[in-house]
């Protein structure tokens, strides 16, 4: 006897195979948590750059203009992929540099935003993120 699948179960599994395919795309996260409408500049040090996927993160220690304890502020940007395209490299940015970021804030008040650029303070070496560049107008 032969058995034959029918037109459903083609269907189905076509559908299941497609959601699969496109469950990474899921996990992406946008970057509609940073107030685009504001731009923030710190000078600091760089405690850590991570260079990971999805996001490269520069974290930076800031001494607040009161005196107070030292902040530790992440500042995120786009992919390993995209910055190399834009001339950065894993080594763009160690730890101990002194810098000055300029960044778009996080919306709930809290330490971090998205970042525009940064500069190696002890060479005047400017390096621009391309945070607002991905993405599309109206698209988060």
């Amino acid at each position: 006897m032969k058995r034959s699948i029918s037109k459903q179960a083609w269907l189905a599994a076509a559908l299941g195979l497609s959601l699969a395919c496109a469950w990474p795309a899921f996990g992406h996260h946008s970057f509609a948590a940073y107030d685009k409408t504001k731009t923030v500049t710190l000078k600091g040090t760089v405690k850590t750059f991570q260079w990971t996927n999805p996001h490269v993160v520069i974290w930076l220690l800031v001494q607040p203009a009161d005196g107070g304890a030292v902040q530790e502020w992440p500042v995120e940007t786009t992919s390993p992929g995209v910055l190399t395209r834009s001339g950065w490299t894993r080594h763009s940015v160690n730890p101990g540099d002194r810098v000055s970021v300029e960044f778009h804030p996080l919306r709930d008040g809290s330490h971090g935003g998205g970042l525009m650029s940064v500069t190696l303070l002890d060479t005047g070496q400017k390096l621009e993120a391309s945070f607002g560049a991905v993405e599309k107008p109206g698209l988060q």
